[in-house]
This record gives C-alpha cells, sequence and structure tokens, in this order.
C-alpha cells in the first residue's frame, strides 16, 4: 500500500521483523521491529538486475515523516543511477569514523592549522597517549559518557592532565559535529563533572627577589658553585673548591632579567628579534605571542638590560647555539639559580606573576596591569585583584582612627606601651 502517516501509525509488531513496501515508489519501505520500532529502507540494486540486492536506512519513522522518507529514497535511487551505491558508501564512512580515524583527521586538517606549536603538540600528546589507546577502535558516536567518566577517573592522581583530556576531547567531538561525523549535538563529554584544581600562583617576596638578584650578579661574575657529590667516586679528580664554579651565559642572566622587569612570556623573550625594538620609544612589537600580536613596554632598566648585550649575526637578541635561532629555553641555568638563591619550586612563569603582583601592590589599576602583561580578557588579570590591597588598608586605617579617637582608646587597651594614640 502507499506509506502514509496513517497508514505506518497502524502497523503492530509482530514476533519477527517484517517490511512493509511502497506501492507508490519502488524499493521503499518501512521496517517494523518486534519492539515496535519502525525505520524507512530502500532496496536497490547497484548494478542492474543481476546484481545483489541492496539496502539502505533512510530514518527513523518519527523523525522524519513519510514525505521526507520518499524524497530521499529518490536522491538515493538517482544516485544509484549515476553509478554510485549509497550502502556501500554509508559502510565506508561509518569504519571511517572511528575514534583513531578522526583524531587523525581533526590533527591535520583543524589543530595542525590553526594553532600554535606548543598547542599542537599538547593536543597531539593528549590524543595519541590518552584518548586513542581508551577509544581508537571504537567509532565516534559509540562512545558513551560513561566511558569517558571512567577515562577521566583512572587519571585522578593528575587531574589537571585529566581535565586537559577532556577539553580536548570535548574539541573533538565539537569538530566532529560540524563535520557531519557524529549525530548533531552528540558530545559524551558534556555534563561529566570537572576535579577541582588548585591555581599555583607563587609570587616572589622583597628577601627572594634580594637573593635573586644577588645570585644574578655572582652567576655572571664570579660563577655559581657546583651542585656535586664530594665524597662520590669521581670525587678526587675534582677541581680545587675555587675552581668549584660555573659562569653563566650572559644572554641567558639577561633573558632571566628582562623576564621579571617586562611579566613577559619566556617564548616572548626568547623569540624576541632586535627588529621588532624600539628603543626611542621603549616598546617592543611582537608579530606574534600566546594572545596575537603584542606590544610589550620596556621600562628603562629592560632597555639598558638589551642596550648592554652585544650585536651578533644572529637576529635574535638571546642567540641560541645553532646560527640563525633563538635559545630552546632556560631549564639548566634557571635550575643553579634557583639553587644557588634557595628559591625551591620556583619556575620562571612565577617571575611573570611576581611582576604583576608588585603593579597590583602598588595600586596601578588591573586595567594598566593585564595591559602590561598583554591579557585580552579582564578576567585573565583579576586572578591579582586580591593583591591591590592599597587602597583598601589605607581606607582601613582611616575608619580606625575615626573610630579609636571617638571611643577614646588607648595603646594599653590595643596592647601597645604607649599612653596615647
Amino acid at each position: 500500500m502507499k506509506l502514509t502517516k496513517r497508514a505506518i501509525d497502524a502497523l503492530v509488531a509482530g514476533e519477527q521483523r517484517y517490511v512493509l513496501w511502497d506501492a507508490e515508489l519502488k524499493g521503499l519501505g518501512v521496517r517494523v521491529e518486534p519492539t515496535g520500532a519502525k525505520s524507512f529502507i530502500l532496496r536497490y540494486r547497484a548494478g542492474g538486475r543481476g546484481s545483489a540486492k541492496r539496502y539502505v536506512t533512510l530514518g527513523r519513522y518519527g523523525v522524519i515523516t513519510p514525505e521526507e522518507a520518499r524524497r530521499s529514497a529518490r536522491d538515493h535511487l538517482g544516485s544509484v543511477a549515476r553509478g554510485s551505491d549509497p550502502a556501500l558508501e554509508k559502510a565506508r564512512q561509518k569504519a571511517a569514523a572511528t575514534i583513531a580515524h578522526v583524531a587523525e583527521r581533526f590533527l591535520a586538517e583543524h589543530v595542525t592549522p590553526k594553532r600554535k606549536a606548543a598547542t599542537i603538540a599538547s593536543y597531539r600528546h593528549a590524543l595519541i597517549a590518552r584518548i586513542v589507546p581508551e577509544f581508537g577502535s571504537l567509532r565516534a558516536e559509540a562512545v558513551t559518557r560513561a566511558d569517558v567518566a571512567r577515562l577521566h577517573g583512572r587519571l585522578s592522581a593528575q587531574p589537571a592532565t585529566a581535565n586537559y583530556v577532556l577539553a580536548v576531547l570535548s574539541s573533538l567531538y565539537s569538530w566532529c559535529d560540524r563535520q557531519g561525523l557524529v549525530p548533531e549535538g552528540f558530545n559524551p563529554v558534556v555534563r561529566v563533572d570537572r576535579f577541582r584544581q588548585q591555581g599555583r600562583e607563587r609570587y616572589l617576596t622583597s628577601q627572594e627577589l634580594q637573593r635573586l638578584g644577588t645570585t644574578l650578579r655572582e652567576a655572571e661574575t664570579v660563577g655559581l658553585p657546583w651542585a656535586i657529590e664530594a665524597r662520590g667516586p669521581k670525587a678526587k679528580h675534582l677541581a680545587r673548591p675555587e675552581n668549584q664554579r660555573t659562569v653563566l651565559d650572559p644572554g641567558a642572566v639577561a633573558a632571566i632579567r628582562l623576564l621579571i622587569l617586562t611579566g613577559a612570556r619566556l617564548r616572548e623573550i626568547l623569540h624576541l628579534r632586535w627588529q621588532e625594538i624600539d628603543f626611542e620609544r621603549g616598546l617592543a612589537f611582537l608579530p606574534d605571542s600566546k594572545t596575537g600580536r603584542k606590544t610589550l613596554t620596556l621600562s628603562g632598566p629592560a632597555l639598558r638590560i638589551l642596550s648592554s648585550l652585544p650585536r651578533t649575526e644572529s637576529p635574535f637578541v638571546i642567540a641560541g647555539i645553532k646560527e640563525g635561532r633563538p635559545r630552546v629555553d632556560l631549564q639548566r641555568p634557571w635550575a643553579a639559580i634557583c639553587r644557588s638563591a634557595d628559591l625551591p619550586g620556583v619556575r620562571l612563569h612565577d617571575l611573570r606573576h611576581t611582576f604583576a603582583s608588585v603593579g597590583a601592590g602598588e595600586s596601578l589599576g588591573l586595567p594598566i596591569v593585564g595591559k602590561l602583561l598583554g591579557h585580552t580578557q579582564p578576567q585573565t588579570t583579576a586572578r591579582y585583584a586580591h593583591l591591590d590591597a592599597n587602597p583598601l588598608r589605607q581606607a582601613a586605617d582611616l575608619i580606625a582612627s575615626r573610630l579609636v579617637d571617638a571611643m577614646g582608646l588607648h595603646r594599653v587597651e590595643l596592647g601597645t606601651k604607649n599612653d596615647e594614640l
């Protein structure tokens, strides 16, 4: 009979699945499962009368209407007439939509062209080391929220890593959605609770800054003492104690000073080129940073450090070992400096936090501090709001002094030895 809404609604489930064919369009049918579920299907021959029959599911009844199923069937039959095989194409698409396959496409088509090198490396590691080993053989739409939650739970010892893996997986599914590789809106990461992370904000105290300054001067002059095991098997071959010092590369010492005097990120200093510096205006025009193009404001001390550095054939201010390349990192010199200055656990990025903390503590205003740091979002700078205490302290002192005068309080009452305030 002709497949209409009334006709399909009247169909009842049997003990076995059966198909009712449409009298109007040859090959269109509605399949009725024992559970009562009804789906539209299309039967066709891809290679003529002698070829085998093939079937393709057009959609579930209720999700699509009989007329929509009829139009879809005509489109598929047109494709068959032009030499295509819809069932085979659908099977290939399903086989290709495994997590391993879509992760490879995601990296090649989305991440690599649009992200920076460090982000590409982070995404690749999360996918290759964590996600693909877990879900690689599954079709993307077969991964459930429970599957994702189990993976997240197994990484509980590393909460930051676990949350980052979820973020990468969610980004992957958002891309799959846009590409039509999963049903619209499908994302098993949604509503999986993240672990709480404690923000790590370390600011150097005035005493630590003094020790750091002293150590930097020693590092570029007399050198830093070696960290050695004096009782080791090769101890007898060691140099004399007065010679057990290492003078650090002036470029490394200058880079560390620039980090704390500018609040810049590590790569912004290591990749800084001479041609990007405007000494007259005290600015550095960075063509690319974490937040895109950025103008770095250089203070007087920072300009003096830059002026003191020798100009080499390298285009980079902090030249690397390889010709024409910047210095790769500061891990070894920074470790030696932290050891000599007694700064355990202090990271190079904490110098940026220290720069911001001083600015906030001097009541320069968070918008100004954020501008100096190159923040594009005000909420990024808001982490330093609790350090902007000078106006609050002044206000508290003023209010308290008025109250003390009004109440006639004496220093004895407040725990001091003088009579009057």
